[in-house]
């Protein structure tokens, strides 16, 4: 298998870093998880948005937070697990990218409320981390699947709104990616 730029972008194999990258990989690879569109291991997500993080001001636990931002949400890991692996400051940025929202609470745009209401209350470092998930899951879904496209973006827009105490390039990235949607038709005004 080729290596992600993550695995290669750190020599250390004792860091942080390293330690969330290979506990993310495991952890998804346990449940043959894999990214809708493409078919690839799931990895590539929680890489991709700990490149952007790395991409702007950061620590170390937000790139952390950001390979492990779907752990807990998508697998049998507990945050008490994350805690005890990598540390409260970790597990308290994973917890504040954690959706909240349960099935039972209504229906998706009920749901998304609650979610989104748990975001604006998380930490600009937890927002910077959202905002990277934000523009990484646009660009796939956009690129696959124009349909979902006009749903997800309109619910992006929506909580673009509530992050912007996350850095600030990133914002304009990800307001930039609504915007040009927009212009093409994807997002009503």
């Amino acid at each position: 298998m080729k290596a992600t730029k993550m695995e290669l972008s750190n020599p250390n194999p004792e860091s942080l870093v390293q330690r969330a990258f290979a506990f993310a990989k495991a952890a998804h690879a346990a449940i043959d998880q894999r990214r809708k569109y493409t078919g690839e291991p799931y990895i590539v997500h929680p890489a991709a948005v700990a490149e952007l993080v790395r991409s702007v001001p950061h620590t170390d636990a937000m790139v952390a937070a950001a390979l492990l931002h779907d752990v807990v949400e998508d697998t049998p890991v507990t945050l008490a697990e994350i805690d005890a692996a990598f540390g409260a400051e970790v597990a308290a940025l994973v917890e504040a990218l954690t959706d909240v929202s349960r099935p039972e609470d209504g229906n998706r745009a009920i749901r998304k409320a609650i979610d989104r209401a748990h975001t604006a209350s998380a930490s600009p470092a937890a927002k910077t981390v959202k905002l990277a998930d934000l523009i990484d899951n646009t660009r796939s879904i956009v690129a696959h699947d124009r349909g979902f496209a006009r749903v997800y973006l309109r619910e992006k827009a929506l909580l673009l709104e509530v992050l912007r105490e996350g850095d600030p390039t990133l914002w304009k990235l990800a307001n930039g990616l609504l915007e040009e949607h927009r212009s093409a038709g994807l997002l009503e005004s």
